[in-house]
């Protein structure tokens, strides 16, 4: 299992791309090297590191970690295709540098993840018939560029953006080849949006092809529900947190996991303030949980 399974951790912990100031007094170098003192073997890409391949392995290397992905903002809905087709070719190319596997894909357009002043409930979006069709299609085509390079794109569904909803994540594997679009599975997403991550989870799990491993504060959860906070709002009060540490009992999804023969990365992301989280701390914690209930 250990070799079938690699376990990751995401840089959000220590530093947030979205809210800078969460963090911004963690550096790279300091980040990089937590993750591998609490015993993890990878990581994701924050805003931090290096954007040249080498230098980046260079650190990396150092420290026996390897990068299991990174997230891509697509715009398929609003933007024309060229657009976040460069784009999408200058993060493969760089991905693929690295030795990554999967590309973490999220619609970006009409998202309110990253605007305060936006109801993550109230206000989240809705695409039309034709942005469907814009998303579905132009996913495919990001689809066959990753396998120019042998990688694959894994869609990553999320708060406050179209696809968000068992429904809407239904819509997408429904009207997607599978074999040009693979899923995310992200625990914490799916919580907190009121989903059910097994029934997700077992009718996916042929395309499942990256899972993050996020937990939710349930009474944080209730309180961003009832005061119509912002995405970054329910940050800020801790909604996220990592596994062992929330209303998420991980036990019956690594049933899943582990029975339906998963290969690849589980990424534990859980963006926190640092300040009130200390993401050492989070991390030992998180990976002797992850440990006594997986095995891992």
């Amino acid at each position: 299992m250990e070799n079938k399974i690699q376990l990751a951790i995401a840089p959000i912990a220590w530093t947030n791309d979205d809210l800078p100031d969460l963090g911004k007094e963690n550096t790279f170098e300091q980040c990089i090297s937590e993750m591998a003192l609490a015993g993890f073997k990878g990581t994701e890409i924050g805003n931090k590191y290096p954007k040249d391949p080498d230098i980046l392995k260079h650190y990396l290397n150092l420290r026996n970690l390897k990068v299991a992905s990174a997230w891509f903002s697509a715009y398929l809905t609003t933007k024309p295709f060229e657009e976040t087709e460069s784009a999408f070719i200058k993060h493969r190319d760089f991905l693929h540098a690295m030795g990554a596997k999967v590309i973490v894909i999220a619609e970006q357009g009409h998202s309110i993840q990253g605007m305060l002043d936006k109801s993550v409930f109230n206000d989240k979006p809705e695409f039309t018939e034709e942005e469907w069709d814009l998303l579905t299609d132009g996913l495919e085509k990001l689809g066959d560029l990753a396998h120019e390079k042998d990688m694959e794109i894994v869609y990553h569904h999320h708060m406050g953006t179209g696809v968000q909803t068992t429904k809407e994540i239904e819509r997408l594997m429904d009207n997607t080849d599978p074999l040009k679009v693979s899923l995310l599975f992200d625990t914490g997403h799916l919580v907190f949006s009121g989903e059910d991550p097994i029934n997700i989870y077992k009718k996916y799990k042929g395309r499942i092809k990256h899972i993050h491993f996020k937990d939710i504060r349930e009474q944080v959860a209730e309180e961003v529900k009832e005061n119509s906070d912002s995405f970054l709002n329910g940050v800020k009060k801790g909604v996220f947190t990592v596994p062992g540490d929330g209303m998420i009992d991980f036990s019956p999804i690594w049933k899943e996991i582990k029975d339906s023969g998963y290969k690849g990365w589980i990424v534990v992301e859980a963006e926190q303030d640092p300040a009130k989280a200390n993401p050492y701390e989070y991390a030992v914690k998180t990976r002797k949980y992850i440990h006594d209930t997986t095995g891992l």
